[in-house]
């Protein structure tokens, strides 16, 4: 059994996607990222980042618990753990954790900023919505190019896509438009339709937020520093 400490977010819904693909059994622990519950000693044991998602997997190496945070290392252990949904061979290992990574160091922090200055910021702030959204469709054409001669991104179903797809999910609260990119329109309804990843969206989707962010949630989201964490610690 696998506990995934998790929020509907796409960072989690990669997760849980993920499990789905791969049928392990997990147990949900809700990790309230809008009440500060990140901040709790019990869930900074397992994720010191204090971010979600984390797994503890009580069947990991040689039968003994693991506790793992961030979503590539978890989705690279999973793949593993269950030989699937990652090429066996070097070079097509090497070119889904190429993406994989791409996606990590740039895909995701570029949408989630744009998500933030789109939906969050106080004031419009045009440098840096404009900085963010030019970066996010460079990043779609990547994408797009990317896709023109395959129909996942590495060629065949893996954890790319699972971690990639996530991120475009809330392109329109993003303001931005996927009519000039008719490769990742067709991924994107690909995706849409594996029954794993409806499960996988699926999870939690009573406990997403839907009002505006009171100053408890900003803060707890938006307002920590190196010293906020040590006193957390």
């Amino acid at each position: 059994m696998i506990d995934l400490y998790y929020w509907p977010t796409p960072n989690g819904w990669k997760i849980s996607i993920m499990l789905e693909e791969c049928g392990l059994a997990y147990t949900v622990r809700p990790v309230n990222i809008a009440r500060g519950e990140q901040f709790a000693p019990e869930f900074l044991a397992v994720s010191p980042n204090n971010r979600i998602p984390a797994i503890i997997d009580h069947d990991g190496p040689a039968g003994t618990p693991i506790a793992l945070f961030e979503s590539g290392a978890i989705l690279q252990y999973l793949a593993e753990k269950t030989a699937s949904l990652m090429p066996l061979d070097v070079r097509g290992h090497y070119e889904a954790l190429q993406w994989l990574n791409w996606q990590i160091g740039g895909f995701g922090p570029t949408a989630g900023q744009l998500s933030h200055f789109v939906n969050y910021a106080p004031e419009v702030m045009e440098y840096p919505l404009n900085r963010y959204r030019n970066e996010y469709d460079r990043l779609l054409g990547v994408l797009d190019r990317r896709l023109a001669e395959r129909q996942y991104i590495a060629g065949d179903y893996s954890v790319a896509d699972i971690a990639v797809w996530p991120w475009l999910v809330p392109y329109k609260r993003f303001g931005q438009s996927l009519e000039a990119y008719a490769n990742v329109q067709r991924w994107h309804q690909a995706m849409k339709n594996r029954p794993a990843v409806q499960r996988g969206v699926d999870v939690g989707k009573e406990l997403r937020m839907t009002a505006s962010l009171d100053d408890v949630a900003r803060k707890a989201l938006f307002g920590q520093t190196g010293a906020s964490v040590g006193r957390n610690s």
